[in-house]
């Protein structure tokens, strides 16, 4: 079976106005020697007042303000591409321009239909990101990747193979629907060496435009690889800065590990709990269509320098617990036993929403409650009547931070839970709830999010796990 790697290559991977896109090229060059490659692009990164930021989070702000009343200006989108397009070649730089014209000009209608409307939601939205960012993003490097004589080719919105559901702003993939409309993703990749395409973006049944939640472009990356599995060798490349460590190098400075191998679970954990090693999500849904496929996050500076992500793992030697983390902004919610599982039915099969962790239940005044910590306060605080709907008299916390240890093989390790509760106790820390299940080789460490607490813990416990022995 032929050989096909879906690469993705986030913001920091094409760096600011492109600045990164030779050693996306050099990658590449790479890549296909040995397999077909499908790139998965997300918006490039730009400067603004003298800092890195996304496209996508320029276009958020332009257009909260078109929402405010405050007339749409794509000045600095525009240079970020006349930038990018040095990398083209002269005899295609005309045509790959007036793409570039053609995608912005349709994104700025959409942020005036914002200025216009007062409201900057749905579709409006989902244009104006997929038209400034992704989408075009993917056309402009079909370009790229031609001017440095590779066969390229890249995806038109009108045959996107990824078929969504009807949240808008919140897409779920339709795996079923999708392969209906594969044939033109098929045929480009079996006549290029690469094939483009936009992450983030999805289109529902009736072609109306729709976009994942931040980060997704990982889900676009695994959804490809779902779709392709059958008629490929796939494997799926997230192309970074630095392949996986044993905490966020922004928190520890010192005694950091490299991370070979994960396992899904693991791996999916650590995504849910703060590493930015990919969408958990995407594993999610790769797991939930009964696909088995390697993954790789490689350093793209330095290829050999990756971690191997597997369903299963073979026998493991080093140590069981590969990584700390953690995560601010969260919140708990309390709800009667007899009431939670109509909630918790409803947040899979209507809302398909999974970033939470079910806490140890606990009993008050003859009552039985259940405790689900959601990753994401936001999100909570946005569909608070949602959530309450299920039970009036349910609580919600807020402003609470989650430190925890990632390892299937945790339970190897001697006096974890113990050694970990002390340490961050030794600086001052306040834990106002601890889970460990020996089942689920999983341990939560709730505090405060209140000053540097959450990164405070991380160091404190990193600092400590080379020293607790294990079997």
């Amino acid at each position: 079976m032929e050989k096909l790697v879906v690469a993705k290559f986030g913001g920091s991977a094409i760096g600011p106005d492109g600045i990164f896109i030779p050693k996306i090229i050099e990658r590449i060059n790479l890549l296909k020697n040995e397999s077909k490659i499908v790139a998965v692009f997300s918006a490039p990164l730009t400067i603004d007042n003298g800092k890195k930021r996304s496209l996508t989070d320029l276009v958020l702000e332009i257009g909260k303000n078109a929402e405010n009343g405050q007339k749409p200006n794509f000045d600095k989108l525009f240079a970020t591409y006349e930038r990018i397009l040095d990398f083209v070649e002269s005899e295609m730089k005309n045509e790959c321009k007036n793409i570039i014209d053609d995608y912005l000009k349709r994104a700025l209608e959409s942020l005036n239909e914002a200025f216009e409307k007062r409201t900057f939601a749905d579709e409006i939205r989902s244009k104006a990101l997929a038209f400034s960012g992704e989408i075009l993003m993917a056309q402009v490097m079909k370009f790229v990747l031609s001017s440095s004589k590779i066969t390229a080719s890249s995806i038109e919105f009108e045959d996107w193979p990824i078929i969504t559901d009807n949240n808008i702003e919140s897409t779920n993939f339709l795996p079923s629907e999708s392969k209906k409309r594969f044939s033109k993703m098929n045929e480009l990749t079996q006549n290029s060496q690469v094939v483009t395409i936009g992450g983030f973006i999805g289109k529902t049944i009736d072609g109306i435009l729709t976009t994942y939640e931040r980060g997704g472009s990982d889900r676009t990356a695994a959804d490809l690889g779902i779709l392709f599995h059958k008629d490929y060798e796939t494997s799926i490349d997230f192309e970074k800065d630095s392949a996986v460590v044993s905490a966020d190098p922004k928190i520890v400075d010192t005694g950091l590990r490299e991370v070979l191998e994960l396992s899904y679970n693991e791996a999916r954990l650590a995504g849910m709990f703060g590493m930015k090693i990919l969408d958990p999500i995407a594993i999610k849904e790769i797991v939930e269509n009964g696909v088995d496929m390697p993954i790789q996050v490689t350093n793209m500076s330095k290829p050999n320098d990756r971690t191997l992500i597997k369903r299963n793992l073979d026998e493991q030697k080093g140590h069981p617990i590969k990584i700390v983390t953690g995560k601010d902004n969260c919140a708990i919610f309390r709800i009667e036993n007899q009431s939670v599982q109509k909630l918790l039915n409803s947040l899979e099969k209507d809302k398909r929403y999974s970033e939470f962790v079910i806490l140890s239940p606990f009993t008050k005044d003859g009552i039985e409650f259940s405790r689900i910590l959601f990753l994401d306060s936001e999100y909570v605080k946005r569909n608070e009547k949602y959530l309450l709907s299920f039970d009036p008299l349910a609580t919600i916390t807020y402003n609470r931070g989650v430190i925890t240890l990632i390892g299937d093989e945790m339970w190897r390790v001697q006096q974890v839970a113990s050694r970990t509760s002390a340490k961050i106790g030794d600086t001052g820390i306040n834990i106002l709830n601890m889970d460990a299940q020996e089942e689920t080789s999983r341990i939560i460490i709730v505090v405060e999010d209140s000053n540097d607490n959450i990164k405070k813990a991380i160091a404190a416990i990193h600092s400590e796990i080379s020293e607790i022995n294990f079997v």
